[in-house]
């Protein structure tokens, strides 16, 4: 289905595949959109199907982070809805540099940090702005992604996962160019901070010269940053693709055998 502009690939549940991995994170909304892979990766069903397989080997992480959110009193932890569908989009791409703009808990960054791991290839460059929680319990009014007193940024990815991880604390306006600046290239981008029309518009703006072909662009609640991505897409000549019902939405890049593009190029 279309909707403004992009094309809507909702999650196929119940996979018995994923089922288990799902379960040990303890969030429904988990269950992968191959679909919406394949669009953005160029893969195969069977490859993306393929790939997806491999969370099966995830659950102990995922019983892992779980129990961390528990532990900290958050056991219905707002984070983003689709962490298999951030492993298989490293793993099938295999990028050099990943980079993702909001941290919080950390279950985005654990995602990615397997699946690089896995593919022994690639580092996680992060940056993020934390709040913090002011009291034991999150009070009314607090933000959802606010930290626990004690802890800090990626607080519920286990400590073995984080060797290499370049993890940047501090306002993404003045960290993200500095970053993009000294990296030969960018695979993979997640906006999951600031949802602003005009901050999401900045990072894709810093992001955009180091894109490689083929590169995925992510952006998590896109519900608040009105006309931003679909007019990046434009401006690359891509289409865009929206995860289901909800605001997480993706493009890839012009490839350089041009399968993907449609007007202008990265």
């Amino acid at each position: 289905m279309t909707r403004r502009g992009g094309s809507r690939d909702g999650p196929r549940s119940g996979d018995p595949r994923w089922a288990p991995a799902r379960r040990a994170l303890g969030d429904r909304r988990a269950s992968p959109s191959v679909a919406w892979l394949e669009r953005l990766t160029g893969a195969s069903r069977t490859e993306v199907e393929e790939t997806l397989a491999e969370v099966g080997d995830l659950v102990p992480v995922e019983e892992e982070i779980r129990r961390a959110h528990r532990e900290a009193g958050r056991p219905g932890y707002a984070q983003i809805r689709a962490p298999f569908e951030l492993y298989a989009l490293v793993r099938l791409g295999r990028p050099d540099h990943v980079v993702e703009a909001g941290v919080s808990s950390g279950v985005s960054s654990a995602h990615f940090l397997l699946a690089l791991a896995r593919n022994r290839h690639g580092r996680l460059h992060s940056i993020d702005q934390p709040t913090f929680q002011r009291a034991a319990r999150l009070a009314h009014g607090e933000s959802p992604v606010s930290i626990p007193p004690g802890r800090s940024s990626g607080w519920a990815i286990p400590d073995r996962l984080k060797d290499g991880w370049d993890l940047l604390i501090g306002p993404s306006q003045e960290l993200l160019p500095s970053l993009v600046a000294e990296l030969p290239s960018v695979g993979l981008f997640l906006h999951d901070d600031l949802h602003t029309p005009a901050h999401l518009s900045f990072e894709l703006a810093t992001i955009r010269p180091k894109l490689v072909p083929g590169a995925v662009v992510l952006a998590d609640n896109t519900v608040w940053t009105g006309a931003a991505f679909p007019r990046f897409a434009r401006s690359l000549g891509v289409p865009w693709y929206r995860r289901g019902r909800g605001d997480l939405v993706g493009l890839r890049t012009p490839s350089l055998d041009g399968r993907t593009r449609t007007g202008a190029v990265v």
